[in-house]
């Protein structure tokens, strides 16, 4: 399997995706080409609809691009199958996502230990509850989603991503179904963990107030990628 060299964690490398629709081809994405080091808090920020979301799904191999690889841990995820894509996610990834993706008929809890007991962890109960904790939700293990708050279902979800100790964690419009006050108590806990955990950060906004709170801003405009100019 190809290598990535350097200290980046993952590196797109001429990352193209395109469609085909009844009135032609749509570009997507354009030889998109970037690194993030091990460590980093990274925004991509752009309008509704250029192509964030899809760069997030082909960064974490859940989408294959038209063209180009990604390589997650110096590995090429393309020269995997789905399977082994998966396997490396598993080992690797956390998520975050601005409709909190919780199981409806498990409790908080249980939403926690989920990543753990497919891991097979047998200490998944007492490290799901002292993460819960660690989110301010000690009281509310037992607690089902229908019954939880927009910002107590996304502490749950912060909570089942940082359990599993993420080298990299990708985090899609997770304040955009909140209100101000309660997406920037949810903004600071999110890079409190990753500072306490040491994971590198990916963080999907169209808020440009977010993003400045990140040490690096990747704008996405017309299917291409760079930095921002501050």
């Amino acid at each position: 399997m190809k290598q990535s060299p350097g200290n980046s964690i993952l590196s797109v490398r001429d990352v193209s995706k395109s469609v085909t629709q009844a009135d032609g081809t749509l570009h997507i994405l354009r030889n998109i080409s970037f690194e993030l080091e091990r460590g980093s808090v990274t925004a991509i920020v752009g309008a509704s609809g250029s192509g964030k979301s899809s760069l997030l799904a082909i960064m974490a191999g859940l989408d294959t691009p038209s063209s180009g690889t990604v390589f997650l841990g110096g590995k090429d995820m393309f020269a995997l199958d789905e399977d082994g894509r998966a396997a490396l996610r598993a080992q690797t990834m956390g998520f975050v996502f601005q409709n909190f993706q919780l199981m409806p008929n498990l409790t908080a809890l249980e939403n926690t230990m989920l990543p753990l007991e497919l891991a097979g962890k047998r200490d998944a109960r007492e490290r799901a509850l002292a993460m819960l904790d660690r989110v301010g939700l000690a009281a509310r293990v037992q607690s089902y989603p229908r019954v939880l708050s927009g910002g107590e279902q996304q502490r749950v979800a912060l909570a089942r991503a940082f359990v599993q100790r993420p080298q990299i964690l990708l985090a899609d419009e997770p304040t955009g179904s909140l209100d101000g006050a309660t997406g920037e108590r949810i903004l600071e806990l999110l890079l409190e963990l990753n500072v306490e955990q040491g994971a590198t950060l990916v963080l999907v906004t169209h808020d440009e107030a977010l993003a400045s709170r990140c040490g690096r801003r990747l704008r996405i405009h017309e299917g291409n990628v760079g930095d921002c100019e501050d």
